[in-house]
């Protein structure tokens, strides 16, 4: 199976609103994602709407040759702007205004009433769903139960574990819902924090179909530029997987 890497275009945004004006334009830097090989974009419309904007998602839906996956909170407001867009898929994220990036994953089991006529709402929109959750194991049942078509495993704690310790379980416990995911006819995604130095025990992982990676690849583009930072990290992914 070969897999699939989403750019994250969040922080373009991001510089575009520190001064409120029209640059670096978003979709711009989508286009050049896909044209470097980019096989999905990836933004993340907030409540607050501090980075993306509901006229980037018009937009990048009429542009894109690639699907479209919005990520955003699970309330009327978010779906409200998110369903006229009609993208390919929507990630349901937990989210704070206070937090600085998306702090760990959906609990699905502790929301699942709240999420079961969300995931309706947006399956009966042609949209499919994608829940970002932990890897554990109880957290991904419960994903199939809700009948998502995927989950995105939070490789949050994985990356953040120094280059110099050892990853092992953290790894296992990806794995191990990665398998779990894919044996309940789910497609398995995996994003949070990735970068060029850790993406290669991820990519390995065969029950892995799609990396979402934003940050770490917008960073490197200050430096390199888009394109090159994404074709350095296709060639990582590549490289790792068996």
């Amino acid at each position: 199976m070969n897999l699939r890497l989403g750019v994250n275009i969040d922080h373009v945004a991001t510089l575009r609103q520190a001064r409120g004006g029209h640059e670096p334009e978003p979709v711009a830097a989508a286009l050049l994602a896909q044209s470097a090989g980019a096989h999905g974009i990836t933004v993340h419309l907030r409540g607050d709407r501090r980075h993306i904007q509901d006229r980037d998602l018009r937009l990048l839906k009429e542009v894109l040759a690639v699907p479209l996956n919005v990520e955003c909170a699970a309330t009327p407001e978010a779906l409200e702007a998110v369903i006229p867009a009609r993208p390919s898929w929507v990630t349901l994220v937990p989210e704070s205004r206070e937090e600085l990036t998306t702090q760990g994953g959906l609990d699905a089991i502790f929301l699942q009433g709240m999420l079961r006529p969300v995931l309706r709402e947006l399956r009966s929109a042609g949209i499919r769903v994608s829940l970002f959750v932990d890897p554990v194991l109880d957290q991904v049942k419960m994903a199939a139960k809700l009948e998502a078509d995927a989950v995105e495993l939070n490789t949050g704690v994985y990356s953040d574990l120094p280059m110099d310790s050892d990853a092992t379980a953290e790894l296992a416990r990806i794995r191990d819902a990665a398998r779990l995911g894919s044996r309940l006819g789910l497609r398995v995604l995996a994003g949070h924090g990735l970068n060029l130095q850790n993406v290669g025990p991820i990519a390995a992982i065969p029950e892995v179909e799609e990396l979402n990676i934003g940050h770490s690849l917008i960073g490197r583009a200050v430096l390199v530029g888009l394109e090159r930072a994404v074709e350095e990290m296709l060639g990582a992914v590549v490289e790792a997987r068996p």
